[in-house]
């Protein structure tokens, strides 16, 4: 079975769609939530680079060989417990693309070999790397379809004020 290098434009487009998604959006509605138990726009963008971080070790434990099981992690404790919404939404996506950038670097240096590695995620799934890098993109556009849902119930509050 051959499997292509993933395609970077799409990996490293995911800071832009952020970007142009949250244009517009003032500190306030970066912070607005439609209920206590839901996240907001900052939320939604600390979690991404909260996942950044985390793939980019999956990615390294896959390269290195290691048998050991691909980390797992608890969004919602892990937005709660960096107090996500007290953050900047220009800080943790600067954060985001330079993970990006640096992941992309590495993407650069590999062979196709490389991209056909696997590890053992926290279901038990075999993955390549290949697969973690397009679950990224594709985990990405989950979430900007969120920020859309966000960014909807926000103008349906305020136009009823």
């Amino acid at each position: 079975m051959s499997h292509s290098i993933p395609d970077f434009q799409s990996y490293l487009q995911t800071h832009d769609q952020l970007h142009a998604a949250i244009q517009g959006l003032n500190a306030e509605q970066l912070t607005w939530k439609a209920s206590p138990v839901q996240w907001s726009v900052t939320e939604v963008l600390s979690h991404l680079a909260d996942h950044n971080i985390v793939v980019s070790f999956r990615i390294r434990q896959i390269l290195a060989g290691s048998a050991v099981q691909l980390p797992a992690f608890e969004q919602d404790s892990w937005v709660s417990g960096s107090y996500a919404n007290e953050g900047s939404a220009s800080d943790i996506l600067t954060v985001f693309q330079a993970l990006l950038v640096y992941n992309h670097l590495l993407f650069q240096r590999l062979s196709a070999e490389d991209w056909v590695k696997t590890g053992v995620n926290f279901k038990g799934q075999t993955l390549q790397l290949t697969d973690v890098v397009q679950s990224f993109v594709a985990h990405v556009q989950v979430h900007l379809a969120q920020i859309a849902r966000i960014k909807n119930a926000l103008e349906t509050s305020e136009a009823h004020v």
